[in-house]
């Protein structure tokens, strides 16, 4: 028998997050708390998380509805992934907190990376703001010894934000230092590929998401003729059932999906993903969303079974002003799991 407590509680940011969407300063998460007879000394605990205004399963009465399959779960001994598929944040809570359950330890999986053996090459994520925050940021990554920086762009001038990334590479070529641009949707379809030509100019890596998610026809065109790969992310949101998965990756065939189990069905949707783009030889890397060090530590564990040597987007565990204490750390441009 299983029994689930909820634990709500609200994050701080350090300094805003600023995407082209707007700025986040706190974040409500809800941690699962499950025990079970079977192993009486033990919880296992899992974090929904619910990104506002961009999950899927961003609404209101969000507890309500968690409270709900919680007590259906304790009903029914169990979850099923099916009924799930509309809910992916509560869906990977469920999922981490069995998976922590059963395994008694936050080492999820047993890997080089669990052991402590490896880190996870990971971006320097570098968030919106003017022109001075950005290039501190960025001085601050390059320092600390990132060689994968990815770029918040699409709320400032665009000339400014070329001139920051002309900046790096005057100091770094594409071999020293990757670049990766997430534009979160904020091109107009109608100027999009003429950006894309001119981000083109300077070695990046990618660019994530250029327009706003839903423009099948407009993305194919852009994937299709793009001199920069495109990354799908706020594509995937919502996108739930196999069969649609499918659809979208034949329909827009883009050079690289980003997964984010709270926001594209869990650990099990990721799963999907990851077959269905393989499949068609597209690329894939998995980001967390602004989790807690709960579901950061949870996605990394994860990420870590598949070996994927491109760098992941994992670096958010010092966000928070109130995180979780978990033996994760930042090692130049590595996560590390700490024994």
């Amino acid at each position: 028998m299983y029994t689930i407590k909820i634990v709500p509680r609200r994050l701080h940011f350090k300094q805003p997050a600023g995407t082209s969407r707007g700025s986040y300063t706190t974040r409500d998460v809800w941690y699962l708390h499950l025990t079970s007879d079977k192993y009486p000394d033990r919880v296992g605990i899992g974090e929904c998380a619910p990104l506002p205004k961009l999950s899927c399963d961003d609404m209101q009465g969000y507890e309500s509805v968690l409270a709900h399959i919680c007590n259906e779960v304790t009903e029914q001994g169990g979850f099923s992934v099916e009924s799930l598929r509309d809910y992916p944040s509560i869906l990977f809570g469920l999922e981490t907190a069995f998976r922590h359950l059963e395994r008694g330890c936050f080492e999820l999986w047993d890997t080089p990376f669990s052991r402590g053996e490896v880190g996870i090459p990971i971006n320097g994520l570098i968030w919106m703001g003017d022109y001075k925050k950005m290039l501190e940021q960025i001085e601050a990554k390059m320092a600390v010894g990132f060689r994968c920086i990815k770029l918040k762009i699409g709320a400032i001038n665009f000339e400014e934000e070329l001139a920051l990334l002309r900046f790096i590479r005057s100091h770094f070529s594409a071999k020293e230092v990757e670049l990766r641009v997430d534009a979160n949707g904020a091109f107009a379809p109608a100027d999009a590929m003429e950006k894309l030509k001119r981000l083109a100019e300077l070695d990046l890596h990618s660019i994530e998401q250029p327009i706003r998610a839903g423009q099948w026809e407009d993305m194919a065109r852009l994937t299709a003729e793009t001199p920069l790969p495109i990354a799908l992310d706020e594509e995937l949101i919502g996108i739930n059932i196999p069969e649609r998965k499918q659809c979208l990756l034949d329909s827009v065939h883009p050079q690289y999906i980003i997964l984010k189990p709270s926001l594209h069905g869990g650990m099990a949707g990721g799963n999907e993903w990851i077959r269905e783009a393989e499949k068609r030889n597209i690329g894939w890397w998995i980001t967390s969303a602004l989790e807690s060090n709960i579901g950061l530590n949870a996605i990394a564990h994860w990420c870590a079974t598949f070996n994927n040597p491109l760098p992941q987007g994992l670096g958010t565990g010092a966000l928070f002003t109130n995180n979780v204490d978990m033996p994760l750390e930042v090692r130049k441009d590595s996560l590390w799991y700490l024994k």
